[in-house]
């Protein structure tokens, strides 16, 4: 599983069938160096289907590759799916994401 955040929405009206009742959400992934708020633009942004209802700007965990359909009918065309929203993040002692 990956870290990321949640940056931005995909709006597609053709779509594989597989994929019709799913959000689509470009994720940017966080490097654990920096704060996981960080505003930084990454060239390696990906979209991923929504499972759990995230929304922009969240903290997000990211299953990629074939994991990315164990939960979904596994036609689905997807290589990466947000299996859950980031209420904390604790590296050692230090606190280095909070949600609220």
């Amino acid at each position: 599983m990956e870290i990321g955040r949640v940056v931005g929405t995909v709006v597609s009206t053709i779509k594989s069938s597989g994929l019709t009742s799913y959000k689509l959400l470009i994720i940017s992934p966080v490097v654990m160096t920096q704060a996981p708020g960080a505003s930084e633009e990454s060239a390696d942004m990906y979209v991923a289907i929504d499972l759990v209802g995230a929304g922009e700007g969240e903290i997000v965990l990211v299953t990629r590759g074939s994991a990315a359909r164990v939960s979904i009918k596994p036609d689905t065309p997807t290589d990466a799916a947000i299996v859950a929203v980031v209420d904390t993040i604790q590296l050692g002692a230090r606190n280095a994401y909070s949600k609220t």
